[in-house]
């Protein structure tokens, strides 16, 4: 599936076995189909050179006529899969062989009087439609045909996560000098009052890593370290326990910090630095309210202490630094010299620009500003283009980006521009892909493995050969995500393997204008307004409590045509009843304690007859509803600190289930060889099996 063809791959896989000759339709079904599929696939085309053109790009007219197509398809799907779903637990992504039976069973269902008018009635309405973009389709065709062509790209060979070469941090050298001088005497730090130094500056400029610096330059020994970030809509508990888990691990653990409040965790951070000497980074504040909680745990014992912020506000650092003794870096924009050595180092792999590229080097570096992060991302643009060499190349890019910088905010509108050039380099799989990470929050962990389930559930990662792994091959689009610098690795095992994921601030801005541009995904936080909700929402992200959405305008909203639905614990009480849910295809709850959320109920999950995923971690659900059992499209389960004890015996029927994630000691049903489909059975070490189970399982 692409962002750009909406359902449209997976639907004309469909249509595709219909209209195969061994299957004995209607002559006028089939015709009927024929056509469809026919009209679809010219579009198909139509669209696949639309997603190479950046959205600002486009004519207004070809951007509503590929909205309208995308929803067309994702409407049409629904309808065959609703289908599918009415057809005794067939699955709408069964194997080919048993798709004659499945035909068989769909005929007897259009036999049905009250079935026949409703589908004939859907029918009959994306006929209509299908009609429409049709002619449109027509009379654009003449335009369609000369946008321009997509760009061919490879992997770059000088790849480098941003922020991840501590050896050679070009132009922060002598900021992380000076910056280590201020809160130095010398060479040896003040044995004094607590000083305290924010670094501000906006996004993109290296805040975080000249904080970095500092923090693994300074070479005066401290009692205690730490470096914890806060981001836009902090969950202090969280930012609290992290801290208290950063300065003494073994403390966090024993006291079951999780459990605690904000007060008691002040107490606890409170107490463990009395008279000590401290160095605490504080990452990316947003607003006072914030510092000014963490600060009642950071006092001042007069013992030489340190504690650096890095905000985009200037108020927030104005805030963190109010006492007269305390020091305020602004940060800069790279030099000339220290951006070309940034840029060609990445391309070129040296200091010298390749003879005849030094005009357009200039101008694009102009562009950039002195921005790192817009440097480096046209950078590995470039080193990605096979025709890098080709002087004609460099040209297309600098006349691509705009008209250049002009002052305050356009900066960052700017930077935005040109990291859009990187994702429309992006092969059109991994743009689905990675705009997909616009469901998650600023800031947020990103589990690898939650993350490629959830791809595959939502049918992003199709497979050319049956034999092929889903799970293997969404390792390679993570995997090539980290190597693009799309996305930044966190976690890093020994052996190169990445556990986890974020994306940096621009570039998260930048994929949620995309997304929600094309009604990819939706943040429910960001409406504004008391009235239902119009719009069409294939996917709903909830991200936090403080949203005008109120319960009431959520159960009277139509959520018919959501596909995937997530939400995160800060908005653990907005959750709309399952009930509201019709054709949902990803659940995703973890981390919402489900007990502050009373309107969900999970026996009404067992409706919900198209999940592919259900994330049930850390929900505290305690007793599982044997409703899960009706799930038979489901694909992916996650029940990891549910505090279940037990699994219901109807997951045995989940026959298309790959992915089952469980508590250490819950023990398995009896029954487990009926999932031929499974793949992983994992958790803290899969526990208690049952006699029978054990010999299922071999």
């Amino acid at each position: 599936m692409d962002l750009a063809m909406g359902a449209m791959s997976s639907l004309l896989g469909k249509l595709g076995k219909v209209i195969k000759k061994e299957y004995k339709l209607q002559k006028g079904v089939k015709k009927k189909v024929k056509s469809f599929s026919d009209e679809l696939d010219i579009m198909h085309a139509a669209l696949g050179k639309v997603a190479e053109v950046p959205r600002d790009q486009l004519d207004e007219q070809i951007k509503l006529w590929a909205a309208d197509v995308r929803e067309l398809s994702y409407d049409m799907e629904d309808v065959v899969d609703s289908l599918l779903v009415r057809v005794e637990g067939s699955d709408p992504s069964a194997d080919q062989s048993n798709f004659k039976k499945l035909m068989d069973k769909m005929l007897k269902v259009f036999k049905k009087g009250k079935s026949n008018r409703e589908i004939s009635t859907a029918v009959e309405e994306i006929h209509e439609r299908l009609q429409d973009v049709a002619e449109r389709h027509e009379r654009y065709r003449h335009r369609l045909a000369n946008l321009p062509a997509a760009k061919v790209t490879t992997t770059d060979p000088f790849w480098e996560v941003f922020y991840g070469d501590k050896k050679n941090i070009i132009g922060l050298e002598k900021a992380r000098d000076d910056i280590i001088e201020k809160i130095s005497d010398g060479d040896r730090v003040s044995k004094a009052h607590l000083k305290i130094l924010s670094i501000v500056g906006f996004g993109g400029l290296g805040k975080t890593t000249l904080a970095r610096e500092v923090y693994d330059a300074l070479p005066t020994k401290f009692d205690y370290k730490a470096f914890v970030s806060v981001s836009r809509n902090p969950d202090m508990k969280k930012v609290l326990s992290n801290l208290l888990f950063k300065l003494h691990n073994r403390r966090h653990a024993r006291l079951n910090a999780a459990n605690l409040d904000v007060e008691q965790l002040i107490d606890l951070v409170r107490e463990l630095l009395s008279k000590k000497r401290y160095f605490i980074i504080i990452d990316d504040l947003w607003d006072q309210e914030a510092w000014r909680t963490i600060r009642y745990a950071l006092q001042d014992h007069e013992c030489g202490s340190i504690i650096i912020t890095t905000t985009r506000q200037v108020e927030v650092s104005k805030d963190c630094c109010s006492s007269k003794e305390d020091m305020i870096h602004q940060m800069k924009h790279l030099s000339d010299d220290d951006s070309q050595k940034l840029f060609y180092g990445r391309i070129f792999s040296s200091e010298v620009c390749r003879s005849g590229f030094e005009d357009v080097s200039a101008k694009i570096l102009k562009k950039c500003a002195g921005v790192p992060l817009a440097i480096i991302s046209l950078a590995s643009y470039l080193a990605n283009n096979q025709k890098n060499n080709q002087i004609d190349q460099w040209y297309v890019l600098l006349n691509s980006i705009g008209r250049g910088l002009e002052k305050g905010d356009d900066h960052v509108k700017e930077m935005k521009r040109i990291l859009s050039l990187s994702f429309y380099a992006l092969p059109s799989h991994l743009k689905t892909c990675f705009l997909y990470l616009s469901i998650f929050p600023e800031d947020h962990q990103i589990s690898r493995d939650r993350l490629i389930r959830r791809w595959i559930c939502e049918g992003f990662i199709q497979v050319k050969d049956e034999t092929d792994s889903l799970l293997e091959l969404g390792d390679s689009y993570f995997n090539e995500l980290v190597n693009r610098n799309m996305i930044m690795p966190i976690n890093i095992h020994a052996d190169g393997r990445v556990e986890a994921c974020c994306v940096h601030d621009i570039m998260l801005d930048l994929i949620f204008e995309l997304a929600s541009g094309e009604n990819f995904v939706t943040i429910l936080d960001v409406i504004k307004g008391s009235a239902p909700l119009e719009k069409k929402f294939r996917r709903l992200s909830l991200q936090k409590s403080m949203t005008d959405l109120t319960n009431a305008q959520m159960a009277t909203t139509s959520m018919s045509q959501v596909r995937s639905f997530t939400s995160f614990s800060p908005a653990v009480s907005k959750i709309p009843p399952l009930t509201i849910f019709q054709l949902l295809r990803v659940l995703d709850l973890e981390g919402c304690d489900l007990r502050k959320s009373p309107g969900v109920d999970l026996r009404h999950v067992g409706k919900l007859l198209h999940l592919r995923y259900l994330g049930l971690r850390g929900t505290k659900v305690g007793k599982l509803p044997m409703e899960i059992g009706k799930l038979q499209f489901l694909q992916t389960l996650d029940l990891q600190w549910t505090n279940s004890k037990e699994l219901p015996s109807s997951v045995a029927q989940l026959r298309h289930l790959m992915c089952l994630i469980l508590d250490l000691g819950m023990p398995l049903p009896n029954g487990f060889s009926n999932l031929k489909c499974l793949e992983q059975l994992t958790g803290h070490g899969v526990g208690i099996f049952t006699e029978d189970s054990a010999k299922e399982l071999g």
